[in-house]
């Protein structure tokens, strides 16, 4: 049975029905969960599903997925059920100048319940990359379909050292998590996601007053940091990042003034905990 989803015990399936058990429930954001066994991308699935039926807080979540895409369309795949692969459906129903903040929530609520489960220190890296030291443990991406905004998460959870993508992955696995258990992990998550969700949205995207900003800056692995910002069009930017604006933006002071990014890609140039933000707790 090598296509059984239990031919590796190290790797047990999801339960829709428990995940639907614990997370559905009057009141809560997360109006539906759905687990598939393989599907090409499922913040493209969700995306579909907006006009058939629009209800905020619909969960997709896929065992494997073979056509997944990361920020600026990079490719993402992982061997099944080695990690969590999942999109959101949300309704950010704030002003959109303040929307940029949505992926930048995601991430503030992933890494809290993944240090907290997981009893791993991970750190943000601009906009949202899950990271522990300089290598990455989960991406997330946030895509725009009519007035809703998918959600889409991939955290590498059992993966082995030979199985990383690249020298510079990593996974809990890797990183001798305290817990590597998916369920567990998914429940927390989404559960820290509503938290910080209802938050934003009480107080109109206002980061701020929320507290969005001052929990980023707190797990930012980035701020404090010289940092060579690749942006589109073959331009570079080097500075060093001094914060994190209104909008979501990151602040990088250079030789000509200071700057509000909206996107790019952060290299890190220098290493080393920022003063903003201290050493590792």
């Amino acid at each position: 049975m090598p296509d059984s989803p239990y031919a590796d015990l190290d790797r047990p399936p999801l339960s829709e029905t428990a995940l639907t058990l614990a997370l559905v429930r009057p009141g809560s954001l997360w109006s539906s969960v759905r687990v598939v066994e393989r599907t090409g991308s499922t913040n493209a699935d969700l995306a579909r599903t907006v006009r058939e039926s629009p209800a905020e807080g619909a969960v997709l979540v896929a065992e494997s997925q073979f056509a997944g895409r990361g920020r600026l369309g990079r490719p993402w795949t992982a061997p099944p059920r080695s990690g969590l692969t999942f999109s959101m459906l949300l309704r950010p129903e704030v002003p959109l100048a303040r929307q940029g903040w949505l992926a930048l929530l995601v991430g503030i609520a992933a890494a809290s319940a993944v240090r907290r489960i997981a009893e791993v220190d991970v750190r943000l890296k601009w906009p949202n990359d899950l990271m522990v030291g300089e290598r990455k443990l989960a991406g997330i991406l946030a895509e725009r379909v009519d007035r809703m905004v998918v959600v889409g998460m991939g955290l590498n959870v059992s993966l082995r050292p030979e199985e990383l993508p690249v020298e510079r992955a990593t996974s809990l696995a890797v990183e001798n998590a305290a817990c590597t258990d998916r369920d567990p992990l998914l429940r927390a998550i989404l559960r820290e996601v509503e938290s910080h969700y209802r938050d934003w949205k009480a107080a109109d995207g206002d980061a701020d007053a929320s507290g969005l900003r001052a929990a980023y800056l707190a797990r930012s692995s980035t701020v404090g940091q010289e940092v060579r910002i690749e942006l589109p069009g073959e331009r570079v930017l080097t500075g060093l990042a001094t914060g994190v604006d209104a909008s979501g933006h990151l602040l990088v002071r250079a030789g000509d003034g200071e700057h509000s990014l909206s996107a790019g890609d952060v290299v890190h140039v220098r290493k080393g905990p920022s003063p903003e933000t201290g050493p590792p707790a």
